[in-house]
């Protein structure tokens, strides 16, 4: 027994020693180097190294907690960009105020300077005040034009106020086909006023068509004067005048109608009401701010109507001039190697103030409308 418990004491002391050289060797922990601490309150503290038996692979490493630190002010403007200065957002609009000085501020200052000297065309003028103020007020060209001009936007305005709305309403229901009567309408908004003119001179001279369509119908023994008689030259220029605008004026009010909520009329329909009263207490209400636009628009235009009266009536405005606007009278007195710029511009200045009287007028009632 005594020689095997040695044999067996010896085995286990060789495998002990076997299992410690495998074993991988301990190493003592290493000391933590000291590092001086700066002064500053702001320095974090160095931690000593770590040991290898202080490492747990099962736990995941834990960044550093930074320290607050003094906070600098961010540069308010970007160093990479230009400085701005105040006046460098009117760069941008200096050329659209450069282009409105030179054609709408300087033109009309100019006008006003004109009017009150006797300049002509080939020469220049002195001052005369007034002058030509008085001369246009006793002028009975003037007052011709200016009656012309009145009764024209009289007749026009009204028109185009209506016949386009009603325009807009039979255009604005879907139905096949719609679309080609939509840009029939529209046409003559984008023909040349010069060839809106020619063409109806065509259709209302002596030998045109309308005349003779109504003499083969025996409707009449002789020409009907469109354009030899001032009254009816003045009334088939506003003709023209309405022809052509009825497109234009259609697409504001078809704006308009498409803003109107539909439950209204369905609502309107409902208790009984018919085309005619939906009209009158739908649409005619809900679109009112849009008419009092197109009258004044309108209005304008027809104050400075020329290209109709100059292309059905040729240069002397229809027989003696008794065709003749306040637009054609200014053409006819400035042009010419006796044209009398400062009178011419005395006219347009009395045009001014008087679109500027119709202006005001439809500016008021929209005012009105809108309280």
């Amino acid at each position: 027994m005594a020689p095997t418990a040695r044999t067996d004491a010896a085995r286990n002391a060789g495998v002990t020693d076997m299992d410690k050289a495998a074993r991988p060797q301990r190493k003592a922990p290493v000391a933590a180097s000291r590092v001086p601490v700066p002064s500053s309150t702001h320095a974090t503290p160095i931690a000593p190294a770590a040991t290898a038996d202080s490492i747990d692979p099962t736990t995941p490493a834990k960044l550093p907690t930074p320290t607050p630190t003094s906070h600098t002010k961010a540069p308010t403007t970007d160093p990479g960009l230009p400085h701005r200065r105040w006046w460098t957002p009117y760069l941008f609009l200096l050329p659209g105020l450069v282009m409105v000085a030179l054609f709408s501020l300087w033109p009309f200052v100019n006008t006003v300077i004109l009017s009150l000297t006797d300049a002509q065309i080939l020469k220049g003028g002195r001052f005369v005040g007034l002058e030509n103020y008085g001369r246009a007020l006793g002028d009975p060209d003037f007052w011709t034009a200016t009656v012309n001009s009145v009764v024209y936007l009289a007749v026009v305005v009204p028109c185009l106020v209506l016949l386009p709305l009603a325009l807009a309403v039979l255009v604005q229901r879907k139905v096949p086909g719609i679309g080609f009567f939509r840009s029939a309408f529209y046409t003559p908004v984008i023909a040349s006023a010069v060839v809106v003119g020619l063409i109806w001179q065509w259709v209302l001279r002596s030998d045109g068509l309308v005349n003779t369509v109504f003499e083969k119908l025996h409707l009449i023994s002789e020409p009907v004067p469109f354009l030899t008689d001032s009254t009816m030259l003045l009334i088939s220029a506003m003709i023209v005048t309405i022809w052509k605008g009825l497109g234009y004026y259609m697409v504001f009010y078809l704006a308009a109608l498409g803003n109107v909520p539909a439950s209204l009329y369905e609502a309107a329909a409902l208790d009984g009401a018919g085309a005619v009263r939906r009209f009158f207490s739908i649409t005619v209400p809900s679109v009112k701010p849009m008419m009092l636009l197109v009258g004044t628009l309108s209005a304008i235009s027809a104050l400075r109507v020329f290209t109709e009266i100059y292309i059905l009536g040729g240069e002397s405005g229809g027989p003696g001039g008794g065709a003749r606007t306040l637009p054609f009278l200014i053409r006819q007195v400035g042009l010419g190697f006796a044209g009398e710029t400062g009178y011419a511009a005395a006219i347009s200045i009395l045009l001014f103030l008087l679109t500027l009287v119709f202006s005001l007028l439809g500016h008021r009632l929209s005012k009105g409308d809108e309280r």
